[in-house]
């Protein structure tokens, strides 16, 4: 193995064999671009050194091998069909997770209609969720990712975002009192976009200047409902105020910046961000989850509260929970729980084996990457590439 210094990287190599970081985690495939956040990532993980096989192409040898690869057949994914998460209409976790959509979104369209509606009401859902969480949250999170339930967009995107905040809370190991405030105000941060017109937040493709100031009154909205007609605390009141606001000062609506921010709006804002990121849009699809960890891995303390982001990947690591990959041996994984410590060696269940056998959900081999070291995962898969089975 060629052992390269992290510092020497540049983006846009491309090199002729794969390139491993911390001993056998796939940074990057054979032939495949480093990209800048690559880069950034072994920097945020304190790695100084990669390995390969290969060496760096040269920009000749990278436009020859350009040619070669669109002349060729694309690359077979396979034809199994494999479930995104352990999902059933029938199991406590899945009604526990679509109850407080449906208890929320209850909230939501008498708030919507202008029924006079109680905080204690959100608060109770809040609890409701902690409770929940406890007990399940692995599950929590791969329904996160899975996407399952259908409808109530603004109710399901407000409760993950309460989900990922309440962990992400818990791993900064906040005070109860004030995690539940960071719930409450998760649930209620994006509730002023009742106060703007459908053509706006209904509408199919981007928005223009004009339509996305719009959209960045929200929080005014959220603020005003909060405080005026649920008469939430101050502490639930700056959540649902400042959650765009920027570490680097230039979010809205106040242009706050760095530690004058309040922590709950901080961790709002980073689960938030990812929850849109996993979430399919009118205007664009869902992106992996692996993906979407390693943009706020880059963010380089412009938008997020860099501590938040790292206790935010201790609880979801690299691959999040729900996230389906497939190792070094062509086998196809779930990842069930985070190595925190190893963020790229999560414990997986095998979906399919590397002669192409599928297995029924909870029947497949659960690995350790942590522990066995001959595996490593190759690549993250987009579940959408999949359809789901009962098998």
């Amino acid at each position: 193995m060629n052992k390269i210094n992290t510092d020497t990287l540049r983006a846009g190599q491309v090199f002729s064999a794969p390139v491993y970081s911390e001993g056998s985690s796939l940074l990057v495939p054979a032939m495949i671009p480093l990209l800048q956040r690559d880069i950034d990532f072994l920097y945020t993980w304190g790695i100084e050194a990669v390995s390969t096989e290969g060496y760096a192409l040269s920009d000749e040898e990278i436009a020859s091998a350009a040619i070669q690869a669109a002349s060729s057949e694309p690359a077979d994914l396979g034809d199994v069909q494999i479930s995104i998460s352990d999902v059933k209409q029938n199991s406590s976790q899945y009604r526990a997770y679509k109850s407080l959509i449906e208890k929320l979104d209850s909230v939501f369209i008498g708030i919507k209609n202008g029924v006079d509606m109680e905080m204690r009401v959100v608060d109770n859902i809040g609890a409701q969720l902690l409770k929940d969480l406890r007990e399940y949250p692995n599950n929590f999170i791969g329904y996160i990712l899975g996407g399952e339930v259908e409808g109530k967009e603004l109710a399901k995107s407000s409760v993950n975002t309460a989900i990922l905040s309440a962990l992400t809370a818990n791993e900064l190991h906040l005070p109860n009192h004030k995690i539940s405030n960071i719930v409450s105000g998760a649930l209620l941060h994006d509730v002023g976009m009742f106060r703007l017109s459908k053509g706006i937040t209904e509408k199919k493709g981007g928005l223009s200047d004009a339509e996305f100031e719009q959209i960045k009154s929200h929080p005014l909205h959220s603020s005003k409902i909060v405080s005026k007609e649920l008469f939430g605390n101050q502490e639930v009141n700056l959540i649902a105020l400042h959650h765009h606001e920027r570490w680097d000062g230039n979010g809205y609506p106040d242009h706050l910046s760095g530690q004058a921010i309040d922590m709950g709006a901080r961790i709002v804002s980073v689960a938030d961000a990812f929850e849109a990121m996993v979430s399919k849009k009118s205007y664009r699809e869902s992106m992996v989850g692996y993906q979407a960890i390693k943009n706020m891995l880059a963010d380089n303390a412009r938008r997020f509260d860099p501590a938040v982001i790292m206790a935010f990947t201790k609880i979801m690591g690299i691959y999040p929970i729900g996230s389906i990959i497939r190792l070094n041996d062509e086998s196809v994984a779930r990842v069930l729980s985070v190595n925190s410590n190893a963020p790229l060696r999560p414990v997986v269940e095998l979906l399919m084996d590397k002669t192409g056998k599928v297995f029924k959900s909870g029947k497949g081999e659960v690995i350790d990457l942590l522990v066995k070291k001959t595996l490593f995962i190759k690549k993250a898969i987009d579940p959408a590439e999949f359809a789901g089975t009962d098998e």
